[in-house]
C-alpha cells in the first residue's frame, strides 16, 4: 500500500520560513517523479514544484521562484520543499503528489498518488 506522509506545515509569520517533509512508502521511490502542490480556501489546487526521479531537475511556478526549494533523498525516500520569505498568499495546504517515471507534470491529474495534506498559514 502506497503512502505519501507530508508534516512540517504550521503557522507563520510573513517573512518567516518553514520546511516541508513528504515521508514515501509502498512504491520504489527513486522511479517517480516528485511534486508539492497546494490548494487555498475556494481555490483549484495549483503545482507549486516538481524533482525529476534522479532529483537533477526541477521546476517552480512564478509565484514562488526564488523562494521555494524542492529537494529529494532517495536513500530516505523523501521529497522536501524548503519555503522562505512566505507571504500570506502562501496560505494553503499543500500536497505532496507521486507520478510515475522520470518528469513531473504541472497537471495535478495526472499524478498517481497523493498525500492527506498539510497546513500552511502564513500572517500578515
Amino acid at each position: 500500500q502506497v503512502q505519501l506522509v507530508e508534516s512540517g506545515g504550521g503557522l507563520v509569520q510573513a517573512g518567516g520560513s518553514l520546511r516541508l517533509s513528504c515521508a514515501a512508502s509502498g512504491l520504489t521511490f527513486s522511479t517517480y517523479a516528485m511534486a508539492w502542490l497546494r490548494q487555498a480556501p475556494g481555490k483549484e489546487r495549483e503545482f507549486v514544484a516538481g524533482i525529476s526521479w534522479g532529483g537533477g531537475s526541477t521546476y517552480y511556478q512564478d509565484p514562488v521562484k526564488g523562494r521555494f526549494t524542492i529537494s529529494r533523498d532517495n536513500d530516505k525516500n523523501e521529497v522536501y520543499l524548503q519555503m522562505n520569505s512566505l507571504k500570506p498568499e502562501d496560505t494553503a495546504v499543500y500536497y505532496c503528489a507521486a507520478r510515475y517515471g522520470s518528469r513531473w507534470s504541472p497537471t495535478y491529474e495526472e499524478y498517481d498518488y497523493w498525500g492527506q495534506g498539510t497546513q500552511v498559514t502564513v500572517s500578515s
